[in-house]
């Protein structure tokens, strides 16, 4: 089973493919989608579009585990990265590809047993978890293959 977990937000976009065989989960690939921050929102979002898509295309997940939207400090950026998870899901329903969304505190709960896990735990945890010498970074990437990981234990 084959799972991609996508991080939304319109300057970067994580994203994590990861790979059920048997009882074990491994990491295919992972990334970022990073925008110029010169262009226009609608360019960023066309090009998230366009490569979420190739990714899409390239992997075939059989689902993709998307975080729900979240924001305490700024209406502007949450209206931008709501707009890049619209591009997101656009695409998935576009090449019919179901999607499982999760808050982040049930990411963080699922993958490390605590829902107020920071960035650096997670990032640490990613690296025990899928056996990594090193973080992945940026830590976008890191949390996207911890969303593929905990929508596999959740199907």
């Amino acid at each position: 089973m084959i799972v991609l977990g996508l991080d939304p937000g319109y300057h970067r976009v994580g994203w994590g493919v990861a790979e059920r065989t048997g009882q074990k989960i491994n990491v295919r690939a992972y990334g970022c989608i990073e925008t110029d921050k010169s262009q226009d929102l609608p360019e960023r979002l066309l090009y998230i579009y366009t490569d979420v898509k190739k990714i899409l295309c390239e992997h075939a997940p059989k689902f993709v585990v998307i975080e729900k939207l979240y924001f305490a400090q700024s209406v502007t950026t949450a209206l931008k990265v709501s707009e890049a998870r619209g591009v997101l899901l656009l695409a998935t329903a576009e090449l019919k590809i179901p999607v499982l969304e999760l808050t982040n505190s049930q990411i963080k709960q699922g993958f490390t047993g605590f829902g107020g896990a920071k960035k650096i735990q997670m990032q640490e945890m990613v690296r025990l978890v899928f056996g990594m010498k090193e973080k992945i970074q940026p830590d976008d990437a890191a949390d996207a293959l911890a969303m593929a990981y905990v929508g596999i234990l959740r199907r």
